[in-house]
């Protein structure tokens, strides 16, 4: 792993409209090129919102937000889109996926928005399909009755996995997860946790992987709790302190 830094946030401050306090108050976090780092807290503080910072989803209000070396303020909405989708994939805690398309068009869906994607998708597999159903092989989601369907039709569990597929797919430099292990069982969390892993190992992408889990926290080569970078006690940041 190289010692560079692809994500720097730096006095990070963040409140949704009508908020009297920062949701967020982050005085400093760095995430190494090619690290997996796991970030623990409770619902409801602010992770989401983070992740959506730093992937451009959410505009930044005040603060540093630099990702691959590039600062995040200084780019428009539609810049951001296309920054994102290039260099991000991305697990969103309500999925996000098109209900109208099958299994294998929403996890080819984020080649259809980036280049370089694609172009790492075909390298890898021949072509945008046979990757996406390699990746879905390894979630116990390629079985030609499963993948034409629309994923309104899939249960919970199900398109939780559609949607992990479409965030690996053309090895984005940056994987977001965000409780992305919520409603998958103990077997299949197992074999989710080692294809993110194995996945990002192969591709040099770095993991930023949130949960409430603790049970969780042992796999990854990092982690911290959410608390300790957020809304430190008496205005003054805290150690980052590794919890694993």
């Amino acid at each position: 792993m190289q010692s560079d830094h692809i994500i720097r946030l730096e006095k990070l401050r963040f409140a949704w409209d009508g908020q009297s306090t920062p949701l967020l108050n982050i005085t400093s976090l760095d995430v190494a090129r090619g690290e997996r780092l796991f970030v623990r807290g409770a619902s409801g503080i602010g992770k989401s919102t983070l992740l959506g910072l730093i992937a451009g989803v959410i505009a930044g209000q005040s603060g540093v937000i630099e990702v691959l070396g590039q600062s995040l303020d200084a780019k428009s909405a539609a810049a951001r889109d296309r920054f994102r989708a290039d260099h991000f994939g991305i697990i969103f805690q309500q999925f996000n996926l098109i209900p109208y398309l099958s299994v294998i068009e929403n996890v080819t869906l984020a080649c259809e928005f980036s280049d370089a994607r694609r172009r790492k998708a075909i390298a890898r597999s021949g072509n945008t399909t046979d990757e996406a159903l390699r990746l879905l092989e390894h979630l116990d989601m390629a079985d030609t009755s499963v993948i034409h369907k629309p994923v309104t039709e899939l249960s919970v569990g199900q398109q939780q996995r559609v949607a992990a597929a479409r965030a690996l797919i053309g090895s984005p430099e940056i994987l977001i997860a965000d409780e992305p292990t919520s409603s998958m069982d103990a077997d299949r969390r197992a074999a989710f946790i080692e294809l993110l892993f194995r996945e990002c190992e192969q591709a040099g992408t770095t993991l930023l992987f949130v949960s409430h889990d603790a049970g969780l926290q042992g796999l990854f080569e990092r982690a911290i709790e959410f608390d300790r970078i957020n809304r430190p006690a008496n205005g003054e940041q805290q150690d980052l302190q590794q919890v694993s």
